[in-house]
C-alpha cells in the first residue's frame, strides 16, 4: 500500500529543503507543489501568523487527497509593539530585499537601549487534512536586535537577531544549532511528533 501524501505547501525552495529535512521519518511520502501540477491563489488576509498559516494550509488540502501543511512567521519586536509582526516579509515594502528590510527595523529601533531591543522570532505550522480539520503548532525563539548586521548566514532578519546564550546572531550559527533553538525548528519538532503518531 502507498504511504499517505504530506503536502509542504511553500514554492520557497530553501524553506522546503529545511523543512523535508526537520520532518525525516514521518509515516508520509513528502511533496511539494510542483507534484500536485496546480497551486491556489491565496491572499494572506490574517491578522495573525495562525491565521495566515491555516488560511494557506486549508486552501492547499483542498487541491487533492493529502495532508498539507503551511506556515506563516515573522520578527515581534517589543519596543515597536509587536511590530513586524505578519508583515515581516513586507515591513519595507512589497519586493524589499533582506539589507532594505534590516535597514528600516534598525532605523525604527535608533535610539532604543539595548537592552529594551527584545524580540522573538515566530512560527506557526498548520496541517489540514482535505475535510478542513486543522491541527496547529507554534515555535519561538527569544533574542535582542543588534545595532547591526553580524554574520553571513541565515536570511531576512537573522543577521540582527542576536541570542545572548549563544552570544551570536542567528546569521553566525550553524544550520544544526539553527535547526535545534530556531521558531520553525521548535515548531517543526511538534508537527513532527504529531504526524508520527498518525502513522
Amino acid at each position: 500500500m502507498s504511504q499517505p501524501r504530506l503536502l509542504i505547501a511553500t514554492k520557497n525552495k530553501g524553506k522546503f529543503r529545511e523543512y523535508s529535512r526537520l520532518l525525516q521519518g514521518v509515516p508520509f511520502e513528502i511533496i511539494g507543489p510542483q507534484d500536485i501540477g496546480g497551486e491556489p491563489d491565496v491572499e494572506e488576509t490574517g491578522e495573525t501568523f495562525e491565521q495566515n498559516a491555516v488560511l494557506k494550509a486549508r486552501a492547499w488540502s483542498s487541491l487533492g487527497d493529502f495532508l498539507s501543511m503551511a506556515d506563516d512567521s515573522g520578527l515581534e519586536v517589543d519596543a515597536l509593539g509587536g511590530k513586524p509582526g505578519v508583515h515581516s516579509a513586507r515591513y519595507a515594502g512589497e519586493g524589499a530585499s533582506q539589507s532594505e528590510l534590516i535597514g528600516h527595523l534598525l532605523l525604527n529601533l535608533r535610539g532604543v537601549p539595548s537592552e529594551e531591543r527584545t524580540a522573538r522570532f515566530v512560527c506557526v505550522i498548520a496541517i489540514a487534512s482535505p475535510s478542513g480539520e486543522v491541527e496547529i503548532f507554534r515555535g519561538e525563539c527569544p533574542g535582542l536586535i543588534t545595532e547591526g548586521p553580524r554574520g553571513e548566514g541565515g536570511f531576512g532578519y537573522d543577521p540582527v537577531f542576536y541570542l545572548p546564550e549563544l552570544d551570536k546572531t542567528m546569521a553566525e550559527i550553524s544550520i544544526v544549532d539553527k535547526n535545534r533553538i530556531s521558531h520553525r525548528g521548535k515548531a517543526a519538532a511538534e508537527a513532527r511528533r504529531y504526524l508520527v503518531s498518525l502513522g
